[in-house]
């Protein structure tokens, strides 16, 4: 038992699943072939006919009995043992590719194998091959795989991957059958799934929430959309329980009205507090602004940041604050907690600010808000580690003209420019550096601002490193014309009067980034472009990009340009994933696994 652990901890698996989806890479078949096809191997009955030796090759002649007809062979590096394996009246069982050459069938370098009608799988693992298949063969059982709640069928093919009566039955034409990738793509996707499900840990809550929002509702000067109405809804149920404390993450696209929703929760905890971490001074100081201008009079709002504070945190009702919050030893417990922007803060920094707030039997609700959409199949997929809402539809039009341009348009968009300026619209550059660089064939920052400062007024810059950025977006937001900048723009600020991007070196930049800074233009229903600066030739991702402006759309478009990440690890971007499941595209399987585990734990569950 404890070998098998430690052979599991060097396959780096967890479930029994894990390791019957590590497939064979390829198979040793020695079963006799029934017919015969040019270009793939073959295991044949055959008798030497004829030998003799030609250049210092060896060439001969077998009968194949099975198909009553000849085959010729040659052996370009002789040794006695083929002089003595191969005589003339020698039965063998040969393996090799058939080829045909002047009109008759051959082989090169066959090999004489003594096991017959056997198929061997080969495995590619970190395992001797002899471990592998000791492994797999210990393992891997019918019953064990109908154990995990496969059904027979996937059972079955699973099965026969690793142990094939016959390999024509898994492929055809040297690629799996696609029931059996099928079959896979539903496999891997139980697999995960069941796992995320046995990560969620629920906690009792520290106390039920049934604020009243009635009044604050009614008090907008605007409509709630219909999904921020349902999204509030949700919130609704799960604060108004003591059981479980909600563990929610709403997911938004640009400009989707998250704030409200934000607004509302804290509504429904008052006249208990509740406490938001935003990932940047610029971010927690908007969504101060914002409830102080929405929340009433009544309700006590205060700010916390570092080298500035609003209000006396001590007493507030509502605390708004950056990471510093979490260096405050002052901090009053709150019922409900909230993070914007949570992907840009590290697991323990959520896990601090959570731990701040609860006990050791009970946690403070827990809500996480996100500006990147993501698919619908990672959204389900996440759903098993805590519950996700989300926000496509945004409360306006959004009229964002988004189109590719070189250095050949770049006189018309410097008309463009003083056009916005001269409406008093403001300007955003973004460029790929600060510096020069000679890797990368664009002007940095530096040696552009030149450029803008001769030709208007009231040019800012900042750029990622820059102490003072933070300062200086506030203030082109009051006063600016242009802005010329980094990707440091990317999340969150909000610019009503910003009516033109451009993104300089475009196609260096992930689609999900590209959304995001596109979401900086047409806040506030201002028609608004968007203009992705290339020197690259046309780019299928950028044209991709050009003709939809929905974060959900863009998602789908990120995985099929580049693999998904780990959810596991939260690198949703990064890289690898799963062999067969395409989130892109298996939403449908994602939803039958899901439900499937869902019966499963029903089933499960006391009458």
């Amino acid at each position: 038992m404890e070998e098998t652990k430690a052979l599991w901890r060097r396959l780096k698996i967890h479930t029994l699943l894990d390791l019957a989806l590590i497939l064979p890479t390829s198979y040793n078949d020695t079963t006799l072939s029934k017919q015969l096809t040019i270009g793939q191997s073959h295991t044949l009955k055959a008798t030497v006919r004829e030998h003799r030796y030609r250049g210092g090759k060896l060439q001969l002649t077998f009968w194949l009995s099975d198909f009553n007809q000849p085959l010729f062979a040659t052996f370009f590096k002789v040794t006695p043992y083929h002089k003595q394996r191969f005589g003339v009246g020698s039965s063998h069982t040969i393996q090799g590719k058939l080829e045909r050459y002047n009109g008759h069938l051959q082989i090169s370098q066959p090999k004489s194998i003594g096991s017959v009608g056997r198929i061997v799988p080969k495995y590619k693992s970190l395992l001797t091959a002899t471990q592998m298949r000791a492994l797999i063969a210990s393992m891997i059982t019918k019953p064990n795989l109908l154990a995990t709640g496969l059904h027979p069928q996937e059972v079955e093919i699973l099965y026969q991957l690793h142990f094939p009566h016959t390999l024509e039955a898994l492929y055809l034409q040297g690629s799996l059958r696609p029931e059996v990738v099928h079959a896979l793509k539903c496999i891997e996707a139980f697999n995960h799934l069941s796992k995320l499900r046995g990560k969620r840990v629920d906690f009792p809550a520290k106390e039920a929430l049934r604020g009243d929002i009635t009044a604050f509702v009614v008090s907008l000067p605007f409509r709630l959309t219909p999904e921020q109405e349902q999204v509030i809804a949700q919130i609704q149920i799960d604060l108004a329980r003591t059981d479980r404390a909600a563990k929610r993450m709403v997911v938004g696209d640009v400009g989707s009205g998250k704030t409200m929703v934000i607004l509302a929760s804290v509504m429904m905890a008052y006249p208990s507090r509740s406490i938001l971490m935003a990932p940047t001074s610029l971010l927690a100081l908007q969504l101060y602004e914002e409830a102080c201008k929405y929340l009433p009079p009544s309700l006590r709002i205060a700010l916390v940041m570092q080298g500035r504070s609003e209000g006396v945190y001590q007493e507030a009702d509502f605390i708004i604050g950056t990471h510093a919050l979490l260096y405050k030893e002052d901090i009053p417990s709150s019922a409900l907690v909230m993070v914007d922007e949570q992907h840009r803060f590290g697991t323990k920094q959520r896990q601090m600010l959570e731990s701040m707030m609860g006990g050791v039997e009970y946690k403070p609700h827990f809500l996480q808000f996100s500006a990147t959409p993501i698919p619908r199949t990672q959204a389900m997929m996440e759903s098993e580690l805590l519950d996700v809402s989300l926000i496509t539809s945004t409360p306006f039009e959004r009229e964002v003209l988004t189109q590719t341009i070189g250095k050949g348009e770049f006189a018309s968009l410097l008309e463009h420019i003083k056009e916005e300026v001269a409406q008093e619209h403001q300007v955003l550059i973004v460029y790929p550096l600060v510096e020069e660089s000679q890797e990368i064939p664009y002007q940095s920052l530096e040696e552009s601002r030149g450029f803008w400062e001769q030709r208007f007024e009231e040019v800012f810059v900042t750029h990622g490193k820059d102490r003072h950025k933070e300062a200086v977006l506030l203030e082109f937001r009051e006063r600016g014309k242009i802005l010329l900048a980094t990707t440091v723009v990317e999340v969150g600020i909000s610019l009503p009067c910003l009516t033109l991007i451009v993104i300089v070196g475009a196609e260096r930049l992930g689609l999900a980034t590209l959304h995001q800074l596109r979401g900086r233009v047409g806040r506030n229903g201002l028609k608004s472009w968007c203009y992705l600066y290339s020197n690259a030739p046309v780019n299928a991702r950028l044209t991709a990009f050009t003709q939809t402006t929905s974060g959900f759309d863009i998602a789908k478009l990120d995985l099929k340009f580049r693999d998904s990440g780990d959810i596991l690890d939260g690198t949703i971007q990064s890289g690898q994933k799963f062999r067969w499941l395409d989130m892109g595209e298996d939403e449908a399987i994602v939803a039958s696994a899901k439900a499937r585990l869902k019966e499963e734990k029903q089933g499960q569950a006391p009458a």
